[in-house]
């Protein structure tokens, strides 16, 4: 188990993380959400013992961190932490010496997982000729060669097609089933929902959701309605008894007031849309995550861009 206790870090005037706590349990994958400058990856810098926290402590199956931990844990980062000139294969035994494997055992691991991602035919490529794509999944390999048991993802489907995202899916899952202690961090919500055990979301610093997913979902009550149509959706957004709706060009998710039946909601959609397909479900990770911070992932991100900006143009 990897316990997070009420972490804090600031930089300069900047509360990075404020008070974060929580539990990852062995044979699950837990989330660790929210958008872009949340917090998410300064808490696992700290969990790397990258950086050191203000206050707070963390512990892996009971104990602080260590060099014998750190032997133990395989970190996948968000940004690309490869040898661009080195050749493939040199790459990752070196990372796997860094772990304390031989070359010749690190060989014969590599070799596997080369296979599996079909990387084989590159073996002795330079880095800077692989894809970004190919580029992540050799950063993935080297994140899992070592067999660690903690396991740290830090947008581990960046760059990567959609069957290379089912392949790695089904890696993550047999994982789960091993029992790794699993970290899977992400802003983008619709994957978490499809994997994750437990989240976390983390919004500015601070933890505004924290559980089992399936029991958090059903804190938030069966009052989302999802709309598949054609037509003009801007309607939707001014519908009475809509509580909240995020509407894209043919799909709307709209969480409804609880005195508001889905069929009324339906039936008066109807008269603008066609409508294709209704479903009245649990609201989304999305969904959730407008209600609790007034904003989607989306507009959180496209503010902060917008900010930065202004700040740099003066």
């Amino acid at each position: 188990m990897i316990e997070v206790k009420n972490l804090y870090k600031t930089f300069s005037t900047i509360n990075a993380v404020n008070g974060v706590s929580f539990k990852v349990e062995p044979g699950k994958v837990f989330g660790l959400l929210g958008p872009n400058g949340a917090g998410k990856t300064t808490t696992i810098r700290m969990i790397l013992n990258i950086i050191k926290p203000d206050t707070g402590e963390i512990y892996f199956d009971g104990n602080p961190f260590d060099r014998m931990i750190q032997n133990n844990i395989g970190y996948l980062p968000e940004e690309r932490g490869l040898y661009r000139k080195n050749k493939l294969i040199h790459t990752i035994l070196y990372f796997a010496g860094l772990k304390g494997i031989s070359s010749r055992e690190a060989r014969k691991r590599a070799l596997v997982w080369l296979e599996r991602f079909n990387l084989t035919d590159y073996t002795n490529n330079k880095v800077e000729e692989l894809s970004k794509g190919n580029q992540q999944k050799v950063q993935f390999i080297i994140s899992v060669l070592h067999n660690p048991k903690y396991i740290i993802l830090d947008e581990p489907f960046s760059g990567l097609d959609p069957v290379n995202q089912i392949l790695l899916k089904d890696i993550i899952g047999e994982l789960r089933k091993e029992g790794k202690i699993l970290i899977f961090s992400t802003h983008q919500m619709e994957q978490a929902e499809k994997m994750c055990d437990d989240v976390c979301i983390i919004n500015r610093g601070r933890v505004v959701l924290y559980g089992k997913l399936s029991e958090e979902k059903k804190k938030f009550g069966i009052n989302t309605v999802l709309i598949e149509y054609e037509g003009d959706g801007s309607i939707l957004e001014r519908m009475g008894g809509v509580k909240r709706s995020a509407v894209y060009s043919n799909y709307a998710e709209l969480e409804i007031d609880s005195d508001v039946k889905p069929r009324a909601i339906i039936h008066e959609a109807s008269k603008y849309l066609d409508i294709r397909k209704f479903e009245v479900m649990e609201p989304t990770l999305n969904a959730i995550f407008l209600n609790l911070v007034g904003a989607s992932v989306e507009e959180i991100e496209r503010k902060d861009r917008e900010t930065q900006v202004q700040e740099v143009t003066g």
